[in-house]
């Protein structure tokens, strides 16, 4: 599920533009438990912002830059 962002206010980053993902549409992108992308956001590997009731949510653009940064898995019958 993909949310469009709100209309930004002068002081907010202008890279923050596109949609935002949830912690499992990001985990199913980079193949990882949900759990696994939220200690990410903790650590501060990525980055993630806050909606109204606490939830995390990232920026499909900055997680699309990311995963290009990620190796293609083997196939183990290679």
């Amino acid at each position: 599920m993909t949310m469009p962002l709100t209309p930004r206010s002068p002081g907010q980053d202008p890279s923050a533009s596109g949609s935002l993902l949830t912690p499992s549409e990001v985990a199913t992108l980079f193949r990882v438990d949900p759990k696994t992308v939220t200690r990410w956001a903790k650590a501060g590997k990525i980055s993630a912002i806050r909606t109204l009731g606490g939830h995390r949510r990232f920026h499909e653009d900055e997680v699309r830059t990311l995963l290009t940064g990620v190796p293609e898995q083997r196939d183990p019958q290679a």
